[in-house]
């Protein structure tokens, strides 16, 4: 995806370079045209990404199918209930008042906390096991999506999960809360299976979360925004030739 973002870019700007050789005026009145007509590419490119499946990118990146949850099946009704239980299990937990997450001065922080203890909780139950995907090089991986790899032993069915938590007040926030960053290597989806995310709702409260409920979402649906942006790193900001004046140490 990386690769498609630059193509996209980089023929953006090859067209305005070459619009730029033909505009011969260079008086403030082209600088402007120029400003705009590479504004106005990079615009329409990007509009062209602003609802992309999520389905149809995993299969394109990964090679593999994302399966739908089929809510009327015996079978997915049962797995969908014992995961459930399993996050009623994490809950609770966490919802003591010797949780590490007491300990975390982030929110964010207490993601992994939940996907390990999903995963203990789970792996408690017969039917199933849970792991730490594995990336295309066979070693485990924390991190980038997804969190966790589920196999349902009975079936040989696989669900990947991604656990997030979220606020009761920014349930309706436009923030980003989700994303998937393709690989060219595949990343750590290399099995057709369902894509999960289960939403843990907390109440907000600083040092002292109180986590309310869940929702499993089935990510087969979901449209995403591709948000393409420039960046800098500190050495590349802090370079000696760019720094104008330092304070007196």
């Amino acid at each position: 995806m990386r690769y498609f973002i630059a193509i996209i870019l980089l023929s953006a700007l090859a067209g305005c370079t070459t619009t730029r050789e033909k505009i011969t005026n260079s008086s403030h009145g082209s600088k402007q045209q120029m400003s705009a007509i590479k504004l106005g590419q990079l615009i329409k490119q990007s509009s062209e990404l602003s609802s992309v499946s999520f389905t149809q990118l995993v299969q394109l990146t990964t090679g593999k199918k994302v399966i739908p949850i089929e809510p009327e099946s015996l079978t997915d009704k049962t797995i969908l209930e014992r995961l459930g239980k399993a996050v009623d299990r994490s809950l609770e937990e966490h919802n003591q008042i010797t949780s590490p997450v007491r300990q975390l001065r982030r929110i964010n922080e207490a993601s992994r906390l939940f996907e390990d203890s999903i995963a203990a909780n789970l792996n408690k139950l017969a039917e199933f096991k849970c792991e730490i995907p594995k990336n295309a090089s066979g070693k485990l991986q924390r991190a980038g999506y997804p969190d966790l790899i589920i196999t349902h032993l009975p079936s040989g069915r696989i669900f990947y999960l991604d656990p997030k938590l979220f606020e009761s007040s920014g349930r309706k926030s436009s923030l980003r809360s989700f994303y998937y960053q393709p690989s060219q290597h595949g990343g750590k989806v290399h099995f057709n299976g369902h894509h999960l995310l289960v939403g843990i709702e907390h109440d907000g409260n600083q040092g002292a979360w109180r986590f309310i409920g869940w929702e499993i979402v089935d990510l087969s649906k979901l449209q995403l925004t591709l948000k393409t942006e420039f960046q800098g790193a500190n050495r590349d900001i802090y370079r000696d030739e760019l720094i104008l004046h330092r304070s007196e140490r």
